[in-house]
């Protein structure tokens, strides 16, 4: 399939609605992840229709997170309870590693598995990298850096679409910080995507400048700002 980078407009519809279907529920109109996958929803468009079918993913008590560069609307039946700006970024320049193995193995990046779910929560919950579930890390490979046993840092992959995956959960814990850990992860990340043909993606929050200035250190670019949104079901 070829590369559309009008997808990037809405990344969560656009991995929803295909590769992450099988990560997702509704249908042609909107979706949602799974409720122990992630808290991303979108709907397709912004017609009545679209809006109507992702207000009823939202069930009592629940949150879902929108992320898109078109103005959001809120659909009848939601409310707004944050909205925040962001930024996306996209790789400027080849970032496929010559020995990406080689490069992992140096510097103690290794693959995350089942066995280490619960480890990777617990860092997610502490940092706060983003939305971040039990089962979060079927969206993608994660690798981290285990330090005396300790996950130290970690980093994966999210959204995902023909020609384009997102590099996301970049994390450190408190106690690892200043190593250049996660410097080294979203490279690593950022290679292996790139090795199998796609372009390396981000986002991070407009006003984050340390996170921004690492990432165009890495050889990312400014493509266009977004929009966030945390929407629930508004109160009868």
């Amino acid at each position: 399939m070829t590369a559309d980078a009008t997808a990037l407009d809405r990344p969560a519809w656009a991995s929803l609605a295909g590769f992450h279907a099988g990560l997702s529920l509704g249908g042609p109109l909107a979706r949602r992840y799974a409720r122990d996958v992630n808290l991303f929803a979108s709907a397709a468009d912004d017609s009545p229709a679209a809006l109507a079918a992702l207000a009823t993913l939202v069930g009592e008590g629940e949150r879902v997170y929108l992320l898109q560069v078109p103005e959001i609307v809120v659909p009848p039946g939601l409310v707004a309870v944050k909205q925040a700006a962001g930024v996306q970024m996209l790789a400027t320049r080849a970032m496929a590693l010559a020995d990406a193995s080689e490069f992992e193995a140096a510097h103690g990046i290794v693959q995350l598995a089942e066995v280490d779910a619960p480890d990777m929560l617990a860092l997610a919950t502490l940092t706060e990298p983003g939305p971040f579930l039990a089962r979060t890390r079927l969206m993608g490979r994660f690798i981290g850096i285990r330090i005396d046993g300790r996950l130290a840092a970690m980093a994966g992959e999210r959204f995902r679409m023909p020609g384009y995956t997102e590099v996301s959960g970049v994390c450190t814990h408190p106690d690892f910080r200043g190593r250049g850990l996660a410097r080294k992860l979203s490279a690593a990340v950022a290679s292996r995507i790139a090795a199998r043909g796609d372009l390396p993606f981000l986002h991070a929050w407009k006003t984050n400048a340390a996170a921004i200035g690492l990432y165009e250190s890495l050889g990312f670019a400014l493509r266009t700002e977004v929009r966030v949104a945390v929407l629930e079901r508004a109160s009868a």
